[in-house]
C-alpha cells in the first residue's frame, strides 16, 4: 500500500513537472498575456478565502455583511467586519506568486492583470496594469455624492467613516452581492481578452460569475488558457493546461526566465 502511494505521488510529480515545462515554453514565446487572479493567491499571504476550509463565509453570512441592504441596516456592523479585513490585509505581504506576475509583466510588451481580490497585494508587489473586478478595500466611496477617497488607516478614525465633502457615511468601494460590476470594468476586461494570445488563470474557484466565465470566453475566442489552482475547478477540463499546486510555487517556475 505504501509503495503504491509512493508510485502515485511520483507520477503526479512527473506530470506537474511536464505541465510546468510545457506552460513555460508557451509563456516564453507569447507577447500578449492576460492574467486572472482569485482569492487563492492571497490565501498564500495569510488572507482567508471565502469558500475554502477556513473560508470567511463559514464564519459570517454574506447577506449580513456584504450587501447594500446590510449596510443600510447597520453600517457600523458592516464596517467593523471590513475593518477586520483591512487589518488582515495590512499585515499581509505579497508572496512569490505576486512577485512572479510582476516579473512576467516586466518581460512582456502587452500584459494585463485582472484580479478579483480587493486587498491591494498586487499593487504592493509592483504590478501596474491592473483591472480590479470587485473594487479596492483601501478606498471609501461616499454613499451619497460618490466621491472616492483612498485611505490606508488601520484602524479608521471613526466607524462608519464620513465623507469629507458632504458628511454622509462612506462605504467600502467594493462590489457587494447583488450589485453589478461597473460597465467600464467589464468593457476593459473584454478588450483585454480580445487583445491577448494567452490567458493565465490563478487561484480562483471558477464558480463565481462573471469571473468564472472569463476563461471560457477566452478559450472560445481561440486563446490559449492555462490554469494554476490548488484543486480542480469546474472548467479545468476545458482549458489547455490545468496545473494543480500552490501559485507561490508554480508561478515562479513559469516566469523564472521571462
Amino acid at each position: 500500500m505504501k509503495l503504491d502511494l509512493i508510485r502515485y505521488q511520483l507520477i503526479i510529480k512527473i506530470k506537474m513537472e511536464d505541465q510546468i515545462k510545457e506552460a513555460k515554453a508557451i509563456i516564453e514565446k507569447t507577447s500578449d498575456i492576460l492574467v486572472l487572479t482569485g482569492a487563492g493567491i492571497s490565501q498564500e499571504s495569510g488572507i482567508p478565502t471565502f469558500r475554502g476550509e477556513d473560508g470567511l463565509w463559514r464564519k459570517f453570512r454574506a447577506e449580513e455583511l456584504a450587501t447594500l441592504e446590510a449596510f443600510q441596516r447597520d453600517p457600523k456592523l458592516v464596517w467593523e467586519w471590513y475593518e477586520w479585513r483591512r487589518g488582515l490585509s495590512k499585515e499581509a505581504k505579497p508572496n512569490p506568486g505576486h512577485y512572479a506576475l510582476v516579473n512576467l509583466e516586466n518581460g512582456k510588451p502587452n500584459f494585463t492583470l485582472i484580479t478579483q481580490n480587493i486587498d491591494g497585494l498586487h499593487q504592493l508587489a509592483g504590478s501596474r496594469n491592473i483591472i480590479e473586478m470587485h473594487g479596492n478595500l483601501w478606498q471609501i466611496r461616499c454613499a451619497s455624492c460618490g466621491i472616492v477617497e483612498e485611505n490606508h488607516d488601520v484602524p479608521l478614525n471613526e466607524l462608519p467613516p464620513k465623507c469629507k465633502n458632504c458628511g454622509v457615511h462612506g462605504r467600502p468601494n467594493v462590489v457587494w452581492f447583488g450589485e453589478m460590476i461597473p460597465m467600464p470594468v467589464i468593457d476593459n476586461i473584454l478588450i483585454a481578452i480580445d487583445k491577448c494570445q494567452l490567458m493565465l488563470i490563478v487561484g480562483t474557484s471558477g464558480v463565481v460569475e462573471p469571473a468564472a466565465s472569463i476563461g471560457l470566453v477566452a478559450k472560445h475566442t481561440g486563446k490559449t488558457v492555462i490554469e494554476v489552482n490548488i484543486e480542480p475547478t469546474p472548467n479545468s477540463s476545458l482549458y489547455d493546461l490545468s496545473i494543480l499546486g500552490k501559485s507561490g510555487e508554480i508561478l515562479p517556475a513559469l516566469c523564472s526566465t521571462v
